[in-house]
Parts: structure tokens; C-alpha cells; sequence
């Protein structure tokens, strides 16, 4: 029974939906373009394939607005384009129509909306209409300047996309291996002995540990205050963070392919300079993370493969995070997690119901206040021809999606996942392999049960997505899935005291601060530091 009820939830995900983006078929002989239309599929009633989609001839009337009957002939089955403007989309479409029109095709040099001004005249409506960029018209009169027929057609986009997939896989190799690698580092620490922390929670090896309650508290207000800011600010603070992101990125890229390298024992090649050695290979890696840095900044608006050095520079931002930050004890990670997961829940679905337009803050500010695409309800809108670029912040891993054709012919479509929702349940995973360092588990328990946990809460977010058709804060189902494992682990093998309080020689104190050792054992000690 089971198996069965799996492959019927199999086949509603894979199922085809119907969407409000169309292609344009234009053809003369064995020469074919083919160009983004944009419908509303209520009203119109579109093929969905090229081979079933019937081919009219073209009427191309940019001259006029079609607002009154009286300015043309009879259009008999033709598809006739016309100008956007004068009037409303629906009123064109009944001109045409009077005038025995097949199809009308608005050309329009602003962004493109599914028509919906008005129902009760888009019912009246027998024949598509479907919104064009100008600039595809101009581009099809010069492809075929002797006549053309044109085709419309819709292919239905599968619910599931394979770069969920991708995605998935990318999130959880970033989450392990930076778990894996925040381990490695620790087990270097304690073979070298104890390591003294400062004041600010910064170690000698330069990693920073969060170790105070009221630190991660006002850590999480900061990010409150900072997504607001964003909100409100956008046009202004984006470039900021670009800026960050840029340097960050860089520095973290390097020292991602520099501990590479030295795993792998592969030479500095130093060079004596004036009594100083000099690495070549730094010096090479420096270039190679800025160059890489710096083509991201200039070409960072080209969705046609600048995601693909973003994801990049994105995977080594999150694991110099996870290496770099560590979590002192299991109740700081807890009080972090859970702040983060109620900070997500809020700003994705209470603030639509406090923002004007009914969007969440939280998508506004990762997808931008410019970007296209789905809007409220069945409205869809699509960057036209006088669309200026804008400025995203590059805060998410981005995959196109693969099967959406329609869709990325008019505007490229992507499965996002922002770093937050790798590095936040990442640095659990890390403290976990840090965990199983201080108590010598060779099994690494802690660290592959958190991350097996991890996956798990991934699974569900993009299961819930799909199911619901709307985007999900993956911290509602990481956080639950990731805390539980962990401490529901802890309890069976009886060591959650000591892992709610962190591990002996290598804890962090909390605020009080106080020294490992007493003044009379410091004093015996001689060359004992204490911290």
C-alpha cells in the first residue's frame, strides 16, 4: 500500500502544469525564430505543442493601436500585431475579433503583464491574445521581410525540475564538507594543545567563537535591522553588500584552494627576497580568487552564466564560514537556531500581511524589488524592452531550471537556495564534528547523524514546495529536523550534559570569563599560559 501511495505522490510531482508563458512560433519555409509570448490562460486558449498549434499568417499593423473598429479591413483569419497602448488589451482584442482576426498579438516596449484588466471583456473574447516585445517584432520583420506565418503554443512546464536536484546536492556536499572540515581543523587544534581565546572570542588560529546568549541575541536583532534597512534602502545598500560579497568571497576562495593544496601536499614554491621568503603559490592564488572576484562584479547581471561563478564563490563563502565561526556549546546553538527560525518564518509569512504590495520582505529583498516573473496571484510579468538591468543580492546559490522552455525564453527561471539556509544549520553540523572530536567518536556519529538530519529537512522543504507550489523557509523544517537528531542522540548515548555545555580543556568560557586554572596551580605551572 505504501509503495503504491509513493508512486501516485511520484506522479503528481512529476505532472505537467499550464503557465502563462508561450512561445511564438515564426516561420517562412525551413527558416524559424521563435520568441516569448506572454498570455493569460484563462481566457486564451493556446496549444500545447508546436505539432498541434495551427499557423496563421501575419498582419502587421504597428501603425495602428486597433482601439475602433472603422480603421481596418477585414482580417480574416490572420494573426494581426498591433501596438500597445490607446486602449485596453481587451478592447483590442475585440476589435479583432470583429474584424474575423485568428489571432492578436500586442507589441509592447514595457514590461509584459498577462492581460487581466477586465474579466467581463476577456469573456467575450473567441480568439487568443497574447503580449510580444517590440522588439521581437522588429527582429522577425527583418528574419523575413517577405511575409511569415506564425504558430502559438505553450508547452506544459513539469512541476518538478531537475535542478532541485542539483540544488539539493549542492547544499548538502557545501553543509558536510564544511562540517567535515571545521572537525579536521579542531582535531589540529587539539593535537597542538590548548589554544587561548581572547576577549571577543577570537582563537589564536583566527577562527571566532559565538559563546555568549546575548551576543547571538543581538547578532540576530543586527540581521533584523539590516533586512529592513534593505527593504527600504535597496537601491542604495545593494551595492554595499556587492562590495562585501566581492571581498569576501575572494578571501574565502583563497583560503578554500589553500588548504587544498596543503592537504595535498603540494609545494609553496618560495622565493628569498631581501632576508624574506615569498610563496609563488599565494601569490598565483591571490590572482587567480581575485580575477575570479572581479569578473563576477563586471558581468554579475548575464543570468546566462555568471550563476555559475556565483555558485562558486558562493560554496567557498559558506565553507570559510563554517571553518571560521564555530559554535562554543549545544545551547548556543540552540538559542541561535531558534532565533533564526522564527526571524525566517516572520519576515517570509507574516510581513505580506504588513507590506503594501502583499510580498514578503524577505523575497523582495533576495529576488530585488526589479526582478520579473510571478507576481500576485495568475499575474506574471516579464521584463520588456525599455527594462533596466537591476541589482540582485548575491545571497543564493541560483540553478537554472532545466525543462521550463517557455519560461526561460522569456525570462530565465531559477531554483534558488539562500546561504543562509546552508551556513545556519552548518554550523550545528560543524560543532557536532567538533563534538565527536573532543570525545574521540572515530564513528564521527554526531557529525553523520546531524548531517543525514540536514538532508532530510532539505528533502521536505522541496517536497513541501512542490506540493504547494510555493516557496518555503527552509529553516522551518531544517532547524526542527537537525536540533532533534542532535539531541535526541545525545540522550540515547547519555552524554547531553556534555554536549549541552561543550567539551572540557576545549569549552569556551561564557561571560564570567574565568580562568581554567586557579593563581596557585598557574603559579606551579611555570610556562603554562592560562586563558
Amino acid at each position: 500500500m505504501m509503495v503504491k501511495l509513493f508512486f501516485l505522490l511520484l506522479m503528481w510531482v512529476c505532472s505537467q502544469v499550464r503557465g502563462q508563458e508561450g512561445i511564438l512560433h515564426v516561420s517562412n519555409g525551413s527558416t524559424f525564430r521563435e520568441y516569448c509570448l506572454l498570455y493569460n490562460s484563462t481566457w486564451s486558449n493556446i496549444s500545447d505543442s508546436l505539432s498541434r498549434a495551427e499557423s496563421y499568417p501575419v498582419q502587421v499593423l504597428l501603425s495602428s493601436q486597433l482601439c475602433v473598429r472603422g480603421q481596418q479591413g477585414s482580417l480574416r483569419g490572420q494573426a494581426v500585431v498591433v501596438e500597445r497602448g490607446g486602449c485596453e488589451v481587451s478592447q483590442k482584442g475585440l476589435v479583432a475579433q470583429d474584424l474575423d482576426a485568428s489571432v492578436l498579438l500586442v507589441s509592447s516596449v514595457s514590461d509584459l503583464e498577462s492581460p487581466s484588466e477586465n474579466g467581463s471583456e476577456f469573456r467575450r473574447l473567441k480568439i487568443p491574445v497574447a503580449l510580444v516585445r517590440h522588439r521581437e517584432v522588429l527582429d522577425a520583420l527583418q528574419v523575413f521581410p517577405r511575409g511569415m506565418e506564425v504558430r502559438l503554443y505553450a508547452p506544459p512546464v513539469p512541476l518538478f525540475d531537475a535542478s532541485i536536484v542539483v540544488m539539493f546536492l549542492i547544499a548538502v556536499v557545501t553543509v558536510t564538507t564544511g562540517g567535515f572540515w571545521s572537525g579536521a581543523a579542531e582535531r589540529l587544534k587539539q593535537a597542538a594543545g590548548p589554544v587561548c581565546d581572547s576577549s571577543d572570542g577570537r582563537s589564536d588560529g583566527g577562527e571566532v567563537s559565538l559563546y555568549s546568549p546575548l551576543k547571538v541575541f543581538l547578532f540576530v536583532v543586527m540581521m533584523c535591522v539590516m533586512l529592513v534597512l534593505m527593504y527600504f534602502f535597496y537601491r542604495w545598500l545593494v551595492y554595499v553588500i556587492i562590495v562585501i560579497f566581492c571581498l569576501a568571497s575572494a578571501s574565502a576562495l583563497y583560503n578554500c584552494l589553500d588548504s587544498l593544496m596543503t592537504a595535498l601536499s603540494c609545494s609553496t614554491l618560495s622565493v628569498s627576497c631581501r632576508e624574506r621568503s615569498v610563496s609563488v603559490r599565494s601569490l598565483l592564488l591571490a590572482a587567480v580568487c581575485i580575477t575570479l572576484s572581479v569578473i563576477w562584479g563586471v558581468y554579475r547581471n548575464d543570468d546566462r552564466w555568471i550563476w555559475i561563478l556565483q555558485d562558486l564563490l558562493g560554496i567557498a563563502f559558506c565553507l570559510n564560514f563554517l571553518k571560521t565561526i564555530s559554535l562554543s556549546n549545544f545551547k548556543i546553538c540552540v538559542i541561535l537556531l531558534s532565533l533564526l527560525l522564527l526571524y525566517d518564518v516572520f519576515f517570509v509569512f507574516i510581513t505580506p500581511f504588513l507590506t503594501p504590495n502583499g510580498e514578503s520582505i524577505m523575497v523582495q529583498v533576495a529576488l530585488g524589488p526589479g526582478a520579473g516573473g510571478k507576481g500576485e496571484g495568475r499575474v506574471v510579468r516579464v521584463p520588456g524592452d525599455n527594462s533596466t538591468s537591476y541589482e540582485r543580492l548575491p545571497v543564493v546559490m541560483r540553478i537554472p531550471q532545466f525543462s521550463a522552455l517557455a519560461q526561460n525564453l522569456c525570462m530565465m527561471q531559477f531554483s534558488i537556495l539562500g546561504y543562509g539556509d546552508i551556513i545556519i544549520p552548518g554550523l550545528l553540523v560543524a560543532y557536532c564534528h567538533r563534538f565527536d572530536v573532543w570525545i574521540g567518536s572515530s564513528r564521527r556519529i554526531y557529525f553523520l547523524s546531524c548531517s543525514v538530519a540536514y538532508a532530510v529537512g532539505l528533502l521536505l522543504t522541496f517536497t513541501v514546495m512542490l506540493l504547494s507550489r510555493m516557496g518555503q523557509p527552509a529553516l522551518l523544517y531544517l532547524v526542527p529536523c537537525t536540533l532533534l537528531t542532535s539531541a535526541g542522540l545525545a540522550c540515547v548515548r547519555k552524554e547531553f550534559k556534555r554536549f549541552w555545555s561543550g567539551s572540557g580543556t576545549y569549552q569556551v568560557l561564557e561571560e564570567s570569563r574565568k580562568p581554567l586554572l586557579s593563581d596557585g596551580d598557574a603559579g606551579r605551572g611555570g610556562g603554562v599560559r592560562s586563558c
